[in-house]
Parts: C-alpha cells; structure tokens; sequence
C-alpha cells in the first residue's frame, strides 16, 4: 500500500514535532516529508515537491497559512491542504475553504480522529471539525427559524443540515464521528421534533424554508 505523504506546518515547534511523533506512531500508512515553520517556507518546498497533503496552521509569521494555501494551490493545486488550528470562528473557516482547503481542523481533537480526517481528504473529501460546524451553525441557525427548530440541539441541527443536503445515515455517520445507530436515533428524534415521517418530507421542509442556505 503507498503511504500517505504529509508535510507538517506549524510555528509551535513543541506541538508539531510532538504530532510528527505520534502520526507516525499512530499509523504506518502515513509518511512525513518535512517539519516546516512557516508559509513562507511550505511554499518553497512545494516548489520542489509534491506531498500528497499538509497539514497548515493557520497563524504563523512571514507568510500565514491562508495566503500559503492559496499561493501553492495556485502553482500545485492536486496537493490537498487541511488548515489545523486553534481558532474555530466561521471567518476563518470560511477564508480557509474559500482559497482552496480541504478541511479546517481543531488541534485539540484526538491523533485518532485527526488520521481519519486526513484519511478522508486523501479520498477526496471534505473535513471540518465536529465542534466547528456545530458552533457556527447554532450561533446562525437561531435566527428568524420556525418554533420546532429552537428544539433542536447543536447535533440535531448538524445532523439535520446533512439529510437536507442528500447525506445518508451511514454518510452522516462518517461526517459527525458517530456510530450509525446513534446518528439513526438522531434522525428519528429529529422527525419527531419536526412531527414528520420520513426524508424525504423533512428534506422538503428545509429547502422550502432555506434553513441551511447561505
């Protein structure tokens, strides 16, 4: 099996050096081509070769991960980038996914859960922390929002967003790190709370009303 190559970039020299060490320990599907402290420094590397993901904090000094992001991705942009940070707010998020990120990551979350984002992305997906998009959606989901959505949890609204977005069970299961059955006992409390019966009809509901429209 061809490893997966990543290159680590990060001014925290404690912090990334000590996830080189338990990435690799972690898993042997994952390689390290370089430990890197700047954007500055990321984009001269990938001048001169191709890992097949980074993973970029987002602040850093000479050049930040945003404007290192856009800049590779512009003279390499098979490379996928993962933004990992410490700040959750929806302008950076939303600056990250907009010059090409891959995903927008917490460095608080477990190395176990960090792999399989990154897993992901190297199949072609999207991943964004749990507790992110739990945090932005709430915070702009209570907005002007019929009385059975403020019933709602975090959870229930994330989940929900994805059945409006055509994810299935075992889909949502992978996006929110949740067994199956609990995303199934999700949706159910989610029609009831909606007093629907099925998809289709809470689907409908949602676009009719632009719940999750930007």
């Amino acid at each position: 099996m061809n490893k997966i190559n990543l290159l680590l970039v990060d001014d925290q020299i404690l912090f990334i050096n000590s996830l080189k060490d338990v990435l690799l320990l972690k898993d042997k599907t994952i390689s390290i081509s370089a430990v890197l402290y700047n954007g500055e420094e990321a984009l001269n590397f990938c001048r001169k070769r191709t890992p097949d993901i980074i993973l970029m904090d987002v602040k850093m000094p000479k050049m930040d991960g945003v404007e290192a992001t856009k800049l590779i991705l512009q003279e390499k942009p098979e490379i996928k980038i993962i933004m990992l940070t410490t700040f959750s707010e929806d302008e950076y998020v939303k600056e990250a996914m907009k010059v090409g990120a891959k995903g927008y990551l917490l460095k608080d979350m477990l190395p176990e859960d960090l792999l399989y984002a990154v897993k992901n992305v190297h199949k072609g997906m999207i991943s964004i922390s749990p507790s992110i998009i739990n945090n932005n959606l709430y915070n702009k989901a209570l907005k002007s929002k019929p009385d059975w959505f403020r019933e709602l949890n975090r959870k229930e609204i994330e989940i929900l967003r994805l059945i409006t977005y055509g994810y299935d069970n075992d889909e949502i299961a992978e996006k929110v790190y949740l067994a199956k059955q609990t995303v199934k006992n999700y949706v159910s409390q989610i029609y009831e709370i909606m007093d629907v019966k099925d998809r289709m009809h809470a689907m409908r509901i949602c676009i009719d009303l632009k719940l999750f429209e930007d």
